[in-house]
């Protein structure tokens, strides 16, 4: 890259590290670019030079963000406690970033269908992590001789990295939890631990195809 376009990189990193920090502080609704080109004290035109809406702008946060679990995923040099510790503290670290981006990429799914070309940009950055995540997490499984499933186990460090974090978040129960690093570290020992509470048996080897063959998934069942 020449030094303008590197210029140019360097400001919408601003951008958008700004764009996060107020959508903390505000909220979605009351985070307009208006306020973003006060915060940044650059004119509001500067702004659509990187992208052309509110929630283009969203979309882009959402991307970043992906890009940023991935790099964790193809870092190299770690094992896979490591990994996955590092995973879910991204998560419980940054609790009103995990709830609020995980509430906005709901609502943009179902409403801006006009910027389903930067959705294929997100997905396309997720199945990538999910690839590579599934296939170290196979290889873990099978190297703690554990029946638990891939799907089982990224569904469970999921869900309790979720759940952490809106409980975490939560003004209500955080007068209740006490010291917050202990509970963290509490949840990591907790889904790690879960392996060695499912070990294989004979009867897991019909199993071995859904560890590392996502197609093969059970499929949600239509009630409808």
């Amino acid at each position: 890259m020449n030094a303008r376009q590197i210029q140019f990189k360097q400001r919408e990193s601003q951008i958008f590290a700004a764009a996060e920090q107020l959508l903390l502080e505000y909220g979605e609704n009351s985070m307009t670019l208006d306020v973003l080109a006060q915060r940044l004290e650059v004119a509001k035109g500067t702004l659509y030079k990187h992208f052309q809406s509110k929630d283009e702008l969203f979309i882009q946060l959402l991307i970043r963000r992906e890009q940023a679990l991935l790099d964790i995923v193809l870092t190299d040099g770690m094992d896979y406690p490591t990994r996955m510790a590092v995973y879910m503290l991204d998560h419980l670290h940054e609790t009103g970033r995990s709830v609020l981006l995980y509430h906005l990429e709901e609502r943009l799914s179902a409403e801006a269908r006009h910027l389903n070309h930067l959705f294929s940009q997100l997905y396309k950055i997720r199945k990538q992590r999910l690839r590579r995540i599934i296939a170290l997490t196979a290889d873990y499984l099978t190297a703690q001789n554990s029946g638990m499933t891939v799907r089982d186990f990224l569904a469970a460090a999921w869900a309790v990295s979720h759940g952490a974090a809106c409980l975490l978040h939560s003004s209500f129960y955080q007068r209740y939890l006490g010291t917050r690093d202990t509970l963290k570290i509490a949840l990591i020992d907790q889904i790690l631990a879960l392996p060695a509470q499912h070990p294989r048996t004979a009867g897991d080897a019909p199993m071995l195809k859904l560890r590392t063959q996502p197609d093969a998934w059970p499929k949600p069942v239509d009630v409808t």
